[in-house]
């Protein structure tokens, strides 16, 4: 059946490479997740108190709120889920569609993949990577193009494990690692050759504001790439189930608001880039066959899927509340659980009813004068 086509390989000598990951993977990441990012363990709870408050809209409505204290509400949001992102994910927080017979590690590098090859990316490039998280994407990419790539985070625990992950993999000569808000770049205009975002910039609270800062940093001609979080033309504003899902998306995943592909690729062209291709690449080509992105948060009781279903939520939760009790993970820890668990609610209804893609693709160009 198709579930078993994510562990077959062409050969013999392949079919194990799952498994030498998952060990590696093991190895790089914390057993429990904690949120080990929050500096004062004890402020756990606290923390995710603050964060809800950015989006609790039931008395008023809090997006202009989360827009003028983005910086913060996002680092509080990373410090609190990277651990469980690369507990439950590994080290590329971004989705991808999955083609049959492909497992899902090959399906988030051949995405990565794909744009290194639409940015035609050579060694000695220098590459930006924007909201780079723990340096999956860069990694990926710096060992296929042999390109040189920054990447550039405003988190300090996400840039923390970028270095340690790039440290253990030895690849301290093709990646470099940025402390920066990418609203406010720390760098000189024209310093890179290409620039590319995976699923960054929904967090950004003005989108042309954004990218007319990515736009300052790159050289002219250069070319930029990016994987966008969008509603698409099948959401209604109006219709209260949307709204909800909507909803659920940007409180599960720090966001202030989420923007329509057309907003997006408007932005790009107010930024002044010529915008050379626009597509949604999260739709299947062969949907008989190959599995949408937000397979592997569909409830299943599989080994894959069994933790998000009703059991598999209850068991962890549960597990977590214990481990607080006797003080293994910080109080606050289960909470956080909840919250990324309503988000993987919201990203599976938005991509069932196809009113939401995480990966709207536009590759522009910054004009040579």
């Amino acid at each position: 059946g198709r579930r078993r086509g994510r562990w077959r390989s062409s050969s013999s000598s392949c079919r194990f490479a799952p498994f030498a990951r998952l060990l590696f993977h093991t190895m790089s990441v914390p057993l429990i997740p904690a949120a080990k990012g929050v500096a004062d363990a004890s402020q756990v709870d606290s923390v995710v108190d603050k964060y809800l408050n950015y989006h609790d809209d039931n008395k008023e409505d809090h997006n202009a709120l989360r827009k003028a204290n983005y910086t913060e509400m996002i680092n509080q949001y990373y410090d609190m889920a990277t651990d469980f992102y690369e507990w439950g994910w590994g080290t590329s927080f971004h989705f991808a569609p999955r083609y049959k017979g492909e497992n899902f590690y090959a399906s988030i590098a051949r995405h990565e993949h794909y744009l290194a090859l639409k940015l035609k990316l050579e060694p000695g490039y220098k590459v930006l990577d924007v909201g780079c998280g723990v340096g999956g994407p860069a990694r990926e990419i710096a060992r296929f193009s042999r390109a040189h790539v920054t990447g550039v985070n405003n988190n300090q625990y996400q840039l923390n494990r970028a270095a340690l992950h790039t440290t253990r993999q030895g690849l301290n000569h093709l990646c470099a690692w940025q402390k920066g808000d990418f609203m406010h770049l720390p760098f000189e205009d024209n310093t890179f050759d290409a620039i590319y975002q995976i699923e960054a910039t929904a967090h950004a609270p003005d989108k042309v504001a954004c990218y007319k800062e990515l736009m300052r940093v790159l050289k002219p001609g250069g070319l930029f790439a990016s994987y966008e979080w969008c509603l698409t033309d099948e959401y209604d504003a109006s219709n209260a189930e949307h709204q909800k899902i909507k909803k659920y998306i940007e409180e599960g995943d720090g966001l202030p608001d989420i923007a329509t592909t057309r907003e997006v690729k408007a932005a790009l062209e107010e930024a002044g880039y010529e915008v050379l291709e626009d597509e949604d690449v999260a739709v299947l080509h062969n949907p008989n066959a190959d599995l949408p992105w937000y397979h592997p948060l569909e409830p299943r009781y599989t080994p894959s899927g069994i933790q998000h279903t009703p059991l598999g939520r209850t068991i962890t939760s549960r597990a977590l509340q214990l481990l607080e009790a006797v003080r293994i993970v910080p109080k606050g820890t289960y909470r956080v659980q909840d919250f990324l668990t309503r988000a993987a609610d919201g990203l599976v209804a938005g991509g069932r009813l196809n009113l939401f893609t995480p990966a709207y693709f536009t590759l522009s160009r910054k004009p040579l004068e």
